[in-house]
């Protein structure tokens, strides 16, 4: 168990560097100089373009500035923004709603998507397993936007059910739109993976043994069935939990949440380049440790996968 823990913390290590120092490079590489935009409509004179070109390194080599950015970060400093604003600090005021928003996708994945799955893995080729299907295939190949802008005009506008946009009327109200939409296309994966996956546990050896020994239908499927289909769920939905956090993008968006992800599109528009770079790490790193927790615990409830 150490030596596959430490090899995890090794690569988890190698990916960071290699991912972070991608983005830093793609951000910095951007067309454009965000300096001279920090004036308005009133264009800042080349000298002072130049020394806060200075102050910000912008003018060292890619290399030197990604070496000083990760200077910065072992002290849990991810810098300041082109206006003085500290990265971290903007970052904090904006979790609290992102938080909110991909905890309450996330349940909704765990209570719809496992339930449609199990009952369509166990109910195989009825019109229950086919029903189950044709829904989750329609759900994913719709448009995230498109289902967002349908889910406003017919819950809020038309029903006058739920808010629209905001967070003003407060968790669990003006979250559960948003959250449903986030929610939606990660339900179809979960519902078709467990589906998937009791139907693989339900034609093993060891389950027609269990129903050879006349074990009652409610002790195979709720103890053995159920255990052995959930590794690969539980693996889906820890990861998935990472990646609500940051792609909360377009939903934020649309529905005007402030949150990371409004953030995150916000400073891609100006091309403020530290803000992006900074909320990415925090993502990367949320990320890889939610990957690395769930190797982890796999490897505890399956001791064979220490040894791939």
């Amino acid at each position: 168990m150490a030596r596959f823990t430490i090899r995890r913390l090794i690569e988890l290590v190698l990916v960071f560097f290699g991912v972070t120092f991608a983005i830093y490079a793609a951000v910095f590489a951007l067309p454009g100089d965000p300096i001279s935009s920090l004036g308005g409509d009133q264009p800042l004179s080349p000298a002072v373009v130049e020394r806060i070109r200075n102050l910000y390194h912008l003018n060292d080599p890619l290399w030197s500035q990604y070496l000083r950015y990760l200077g910065h970060l072992l002290t849990g400093d991810l810098g300041v923004d082109f206006r003085g604003r500290s990265v971290a600090e903007r970052l904090a005021s904006r979790w609290p709603v992102t938080i909110r928003l991909a905890l309450t996708a996330w349940v909704i994945q765990v209570v719809i998507g496992v339930g449609l799955g199990l009952v369509a893995g166990l109910r195989k080729n009825t019109w229950i397993d086919r029903g189950v299907l044709i829904l989750t295939i329609l759900i994913a190949s719709v448009p995230i936007f498109v289902m967002a802008v349908t889910a406003q005009l017919v819950f809020g506008v038309k029903l006058s059910l739920l808010p629209i946009a905001g967070v003003s009327d407060g968790w669990p109200t003006s979250y559960l739109l948003p959250a449903t939409v986030l929610a939606i296309y990660g339900l179809a994966a979960v519902a078709r993976l467990t589906r998937g996956s009791v139907v693989d546990t339900m034609s093993s050896d060891f389950v027609r043994a269990l129903w050879a020994k006349g074990l009652s239908r409610r002790r195979v499927i709720g103890v053995h069935v159920l255990r052995n289909s959930a590794i690969p769920v539980l693996t889906y939905l820890a990861i998935d939990l990472g990646a609500l956090l940051g792609g909360a993008v377009v939903t934020e968006g649309i529905f005007n949440l402030p949150g990371v992800g409004q953030l995150l599109f916000e400073s891609i528009r100006v091309h403020e380049g530290p803000t992006v770079v900074g909320i990415a790490t925090a993502l990367i790193m949320i990320f890889l440790l939610t990957s690395l927790v769930v190797d982890l615990l796999n490897s505890l409830l399956d001791p064979r996968i220490r040894h791939d």
